[in-house]
């Protein structure tokens, strides 16, 4: 009984430990921490994140989100905003999360595009998000049903393969 009431209670407490982020307040929570790995100033990251898992209907989706934390937790620990350069390549069912709220809905019960925010607010602070053609038509997305913000690519592959060599390294989750 006492081993199942222990990680109830550290999981309740977790979130306690996170906060609002200095670029996305309102997204991408992030907890401060005393690192051991340095992280000059001058650093500059150019990282690739896949997102590929559709959120449920209403919600934000997860990958999107972690691209949020990962430009607040670099930038609160010191490096400039501009010095944080992100791309992110969708693909499979998560296309859905990147349709304007007419098409969206059509495809969630009628459910509002929790992510359309999220996608405004990394795009407007230079986050460029590809859309895999190849995913897009296996779903039957039409290029003006996705928010005007998102880019469409041929395929993941390419865009991956594209983004690798303007210094882009593919972020490992």
């Amino acid at each position: 009984m006492i081993a199942l009431f222990v990680p109830a209670m550290i999981a309740a407490a977790a979130p306690q430990s996170f906060h609002a982020g200095p670029v996305f307040p309102a997204y991408g929570q992030i907890a401060t921490v005393d690192s051991d790995m340095p992280l000059p100033a001058s650093t500059v990251l150019k990282v690739a994140f896949e997102v590929s898992d559709q959120a449920k209907p209403g919600t934000i989706n997860r990958g999107l989100d972690s691209v949020a934390r990962f430009i607040n937790m670099n930038v609160a620990a010191g490096l400039a905003e501009k010095n944080v350069r992100v791309a992110i390549v969708v693909h499979g069912k998560a296309g859905i999360d990147l349709l304007q709220q007419k098409a969206y809905a059509a495809r969630t019960d009628g459910a509002a595009n929790a992510n359309a925010m999220l996608i405004d607010q990394l795009t407007a602070h230079g986050v460029e998000i590809y859309l895999c053609g190849q995913s897009a038509a296996g779903l039957g997305i039409a290029k003006q049903d996705v928010l005007p913000t998102v880019k469409m690519a041929l395929s993941a592959m390419t865009a991956f393969a594209l983004l690798q060599q303007q210094g882009y390294s593919v972020n490992p989750f």
